[in-house]
């Protein structure tokens, strides 16, 4: 009886490791039980009107045909005028940005367009499940190094013994999912001297960059002495805009790198929306007051999730940036976080993620939860009260 019939998986080797993803299976349990979702980082509100509007008019005015592969020319410029803008970097639109269907498909091109079969990528744990998954259908092998805790600093003797010959990447989410560290300019710039030296590639997940807090400094890999040629710098608009449903991405990179993003990038998704292009042109074109005015309201909402939690009297791990704060649940009876999840969502009301699913094998993280706040002021208040309740504040 062939694989077909038999009812054994035939799910490509690749990826068959990774299972469903977390996000996914602990969204669909807050849905099941009624919990409030502070888990899967996605909005509860939709971004700015003006933006929607803007959309709208689009469609409306047309055309609604495929969108040019690489990008229609307004949000290619917009993104130009973004990093001259915010970093002082001086990019070509034509030629070193390219229009994706979110972040997602701009790792996903990224990788499939750089990493040949047995080469090695660096990640940093924790780090986001989507990496080790392209990178292994890429044909490439994860090289894992993790940050050190408490405060997920840079181990520079790790991750120099972690690059070598066979490296061609490492990726560096900035600000990082899950644990809200945000990269010095000293650390980046041991990444690239290690990437020079060893001949590699610096890919940036950049898509919190506008959601760094305390005075932070966000560094983009485009402005690290010897990375504007070495580094492949992706965002979106979802983070920044509130709209994770729209899934307009970007890359920058120099000519070269960007040939690669561009040739993986015509046979996944050939193109994205042209509607939801032109809309967030005029979006990243916004104000400066719009993205003071996110930062605002992204800093108070870390301040009152944390501070209730910290009143419930929890140990709670503030982030730097990114809109997710996690709280140490070590000294609690449960078997480790994933059950602790479970019981969350089941018996409190409210969902939040298992962090211990960012370490590979979940070897690292298991007593580390985290919440999001990017939600309605009333879901917050919600989530707050029920875990209140449950903790007995």
């Amino acid at each position: 009886m062939s694989d077909r019939s038999s009812g054994k998986s035939v799910v490509a080797g690749a990826f068959a490791p990774y299972g469903t993803s977390i996000f996914t299976d602990m969204t669909m349990l807050a849905i099941e039980h009624g919990a409030i979702n502070l888990s899967q980082g996605f909005p509860d509100f939709d971004g700015p009107l003006e933006i929607r509007e803007a959309a709208a008019r689009a469609i409306v005015d047309g055309p609604n045909q495929y969108a040019p592969t690489i990008g229609v020319p307004s949000l290619r410029r917009a993104v130009a005028d973004k990093m001259s803008r915010f970093h002082n970097l001086s990019l070509d639109p034509d030629l070193e940005v390219t229009a994706l269907a979110g972040a997602t498909e701009g790792l996903a091109a990224t990788l499939l367009g750089l990493v040949e079969p047995g080469d090695e990528v660096i990640l940093l744990e924790p780090s986001y499940d989507l990496y080790p998954a392209m990178i292994a259908r890429a044909g490439g092998v994860p090289v894992y190094v993790p940050l050190e805790r408490p405060g997920f600093g840079l181990p520079q003797k790790e991750l120099a013994e972690a690059f070598g010959q066979r490296t061609k990447a490492i990726v560096v989410n900035n600000p990082q999912n899950p644990c809200g560290k945000v990269f010095s300019r000293e650390e980046l710039e041991l990444i690239s001297s290690l990437c020079e030296q060893h001949d590699a590639y610096a890919i940036g997940d950049e898509v919190y960059e506008h959601l760094v807090y305390d005075g932070r400094e966000h560094v983009t890999l485009l402005d690290v002495e010897g990375l504007r040629k070495r580094a492949v710098v992706i965002s979106s608009t979802a983070k920044t805009f509130s709209m994770t449903g729209w899934k307009v991405g970007y890359t920058a990179a120099c000519p070269e790198l960007t040939e690669a993003v561009r040739m993986a990038h015509q046979f996944l998704t050939y193109c994205t929306p042209g509607v939801f292009q032109e809309a967030m042109a005029t979006a990243i074109g916004m104000d400066d007051s719009y993205y003071r005015g996110l930062l605002e309201s992204y800093t108070g909402k870390r301040s009152w999730l944390c501070g209730a939690l910290r009143d419930m009297g929890f140990d709670v791990l503030e982030p730097e940036g990114t809109y997710y704060c996690s709280i140490d649940i070590g000294d609690l009876d449960f078997e480790d976080d994933l059950a602790f999840c479970r019981y969350l969502a089941e018996k409190v009301g409210v969902a939040a993620i298992p962090s211990s699913f960012f370490w590979k094998d979940r070897r690292g993280g298991r007593d580390l939860v985290r919440f999001c706040f990017c939600k309605k002021d009333e879901t917050l208040e919600e989530g707050i009260r029920r875990l209140g309740k449950w903790r007995g504040r």
